[in-house]
């Protein structure tokens, strides 16, 4: 069952029923997302996983599937009907998006780019319409999608851009987190080389980032004012001005203005004294100022269970927090643990009940 809500900018949003499965995209089907959805499809009773639709070639899911030495059978979907309790069976539902190329394991082809694409953009369009009640990715290679023409840095900035398509009238912010039971972290830069990392670090995108992280927390995660620690960008958060002057004048000022509006924010923080288990009691969630700064602790703390969500978006979304692994697609040795708690984790956002124990 269908129901609406208005968005910030008046437009009525469908809102997903109790009964709606997730919207799985498969990713580079050249890589392990394929692996790990049948892995995951196959314990699905067991480890009681919310229903799902594979948004995928079913020619190629059923390839991969006598690979790795399973039996499944798919039920493939057509149309735009609502999905409600059609989904929980033995056969694994897929949303069919044609490739252009045979799928070779380990072997990403740019030819099957526009697929890859395409699974995305329709995972959202069903989520937004009510069809899907949260949009769950399979990991892509950046590389491979450049290769066709992809504009994006990744996946948090395209669906920023397809947020945007479907209510144009408001304004979206995405901002990438990674959680984990141990620890979530928020990085203010992704996907830019390092040296131009300080150039990117302004007072408006730490206001923008933090406010965003804030409300999402508060409205998805049940943290009505959660504790949000800032990191420096400098060592030891710049020794007082001695290292680098972006705390005193770009980060702290932020930090100043976001406490006036009455967020429960600290810093800035020295990144080196920020993620032991002490000090990780003390925050809920650590804003830090680029990739690695923010994914080697929580990698290093949680690596086969940290999900990657996007927040300031009009629906969920959450993903496996790996990449593509081509050199282990199609052998059998991929672990689903990643994507079952993206599963998970999307599912609990989005209040999607688990499947009956078999």
């Amino acid at each position: 069952m269908m129901r609406t809500r208005p968005s910030a900018g008046g437009v009525q949003r469908a809102t997903a029923g109790p009964s709606t499965p997730l919207a799985l995209t498969m990713g580079d089907p050249a890589g392990i997302g394929l692996d790990i959805t049948l892995a995951a499809w196959a314990a699905r009773q067991r480890q009681r996983l919310p229903s799902f639709v594979l948004y995928a070639d079913p020619e190629a899911v059923l390839a991969r599937s006598r690979q790795l030495g399973l039996t499944i059978e798919l039920l493939v979907l057509n149309g735009n009907e609502d999905w409600s309790g059609r989904v929980v069976d033995a056969r694994l539902p897929v949303f069919p998006v044609s490739l252009a190329a045979p799928v070779k394991p380990g072997r990403a082809d740019p030819a099957n780019a526009a697929a890859v694409i395409a699974a995305i953009e329709q995972a959202v369009t069903a989520t937004v319409a009510g069809r899907a009640a949260a949009v769950v990715t399979n990991p892509i290679s950046k590389a491979t999608l450049y290769a066709s023409g992809f504009p994006h840095p990744g996946h948090t900035e395209f669906l920023g851009e397809l947020a945007a398509q479907h209510f144009p009238g408001d304004r979206w912010t995405p901002v990438m987190m990674l959680a984990s039971e141990e620890l979530r972290v928020v990085p203010l830069t992704v996907h830019i080389p390092l040296a131009r990392v300080p150039s990117q670090i302004t007072s408006e995108r730490i206001l923008d980032v933090c406010r965003v992280t804030a409300r999402d927390l508060a409205q998805r995660f049940a943290l009505p004012r959660a504790r949000i620690a800032v990191a420096g960008l400098n060592p030891h958060a710049g020794e007082g001005g001695s290292l680098g002057r972006e705390e005193l004048d770009i980060i702290a000022p932020a930090i100043a203005r976001l406490r006036d509006e009455g967020l429960d924010v600290s810093g800035p923080h020295s990144a080196d004294t920020l993620f032991h288990a002490a000090a990780r009691q003390r925050y809920d969630v650590a804003v830090c100022m680029y990739h690695d700064q923010a994914l080697i602790p929580i990698k290093t703390l949680a690596f086969d269970t940290g999900v990657n969500v996007t927040l300031g978006l009009p629906f969920v979304r959450t993903s496996p927090d790996h990449g593509t692994a081509f050199d282990i697609a199609g052998t059998g040795r991929a672990s689903p643990t990643s994507l079952v708690a993206a599963l998970r984790f999307a599912a609990r956002m989005a209040s999607v009940p688990s499947a009956s124990p078999a």
